[in-house]
């Protein structure tokens, strides 16, 4: 086991590397534990939460609602669940959102850690604190952002995953590379999903890697002031689409990094959007998508990087150097036009 702490405003966040699910006991105990879960995961792995109280969410991004939490927090009510209870969200990044959001504002706030199940919960979603939902069309409107005690990573736990899950959190290990690791984006052409799912010692490696990425930014800017924003390539066009068009999270936001790039190429001078292109083609994610721009606008101007008339957009200066660029609503709303 590898352990790595991360200190923030408030609390530190330890991360467990290549450990054990069972580790859990040793974390937080059995007594006053809630461990929230999707139906997917608790089909997988139901005899591993015994014998704690578990919640078990319906699976998949259009539940990530205020419904959902509603109902949590009654069956949390329920269980007789109190400012003593440890919340554990296993699963992938709808759970640690829900998990998260769910203690940080049952009672004012109950302590909470993460087990992320799945390429994308383990790279991203899970770290950083930032606990949200849905409203309707607009990606994650309301929430907090507030720091899990631990993040416990069990790649064993990827087993069971689909093979789309797996290619939907390379998106964000893309992302990763593209404005952080240029090394890793060559890394990443140079092996592949398969080599990747065989490998677990090489999988283990590049989770590790990813989440030192995601976890350091973070702890530079945690409350998205200035470097965090970079974490957000691909995902103000990516966020607006992908609810509209049911897509994936990774597909989502790999269209829009696409888009992202040519942007870049106006703006920054970026000469690499054919590499980003390949990237993508080559773990199997989209590079477009059909979409009515004039509605997709409409939700992207509700995007939570809009300040007044401009929004703070993504781009790349080079592969591996990601920046952040106010463009005016009206130049955005034109060169999405011209894509």
């Amino acid at each position: 086991m590898t352990k790595k702490t991360y200190q923030f405003s408030r609390k530190g966040t330890t991360f467990y590397f290549d450990t054990d699910f069972s580790y859990i006991k040793t974390l937080v105990g059995e007594n006053h534990v809630v461990i929230i879960t999707d139906e997917h995961v608790f089909k997988h792995h139901k005899k591993k939460f015994a014998p704690r109280k578990t919640i078990v969410l319906q699976a998949g991004e259009a539940y990530k609602n205020q419904a959902a939490v509603d109902d949590v927090v009654r069956q949390l009510i329920e269980a007789g669940a109190d400012r003593k209870t440890y919340i554990v969200g296993v699963g992938g990044g709808v759970v640690t959102d829900i998990a998260g959001y769910v203690a940080s504002v049952y009672m004012r706030g109950i302590r909470f850690g993460f087990v992320p199940t799945t390429v994308l919960a383990m790279v991203d979603a899970s770290i950083g604190g930032k606990n949200g939902i849905d409203v309707g069309l607009y990606k994650n409107l309301v929430g907090t952002i507030n720091q899990p005690d631990f993040l416990l990573y069990d790649v064993s736990l990827l087993k069971t995953l689909p093979k789309e899950e797996w290619i939907n959190g390379f998106a964000e290990i893309i992302k990763h590379a593209c404005i952080k690791d240029a090394a890793m984006f060559k890394q990443l052409m140079a092996n592949s999903l398969s080599a990747y799912k065989k490998d677990e010692r090489l999988m283990s490696a590049l989770i590790r890697r990813n989440a030192s990425i995601k976890a350091a930014v973070v702890q530079a800017d945690e409350f998205e002031q200035g470097e965090r924003r970079q974490l957000n390539f691909g995902h103000t066009l990516g966020h607006a689409i992908e609810n509209i068009l049911e897509l994936k999270h990774g597909e989502a936001i790999a269209v829009g990094m696409v888009a992202a790039s040519i942007f870049s190429e106006k703006i920054t001078g970026f000469k690499d959007t054919a590499k980003v292109i390949a990237a993508f083609e080559h773990y199997g994610l989209p590079t477009n998508a059909a979409y009515d721009k004039a509605q997709v606008f409409e939700v992207l101007k509700m995007d939570k990087k809009k300040e007044k008339s401009v929004m703070n957009y993504v781009l790349l200066n080079k592969i591996g150097e990601g920046t952040v660029h106010q463009i005016a609503i009206t130049d955005l709303e034109k060169m999405m036009d011209e894509l």
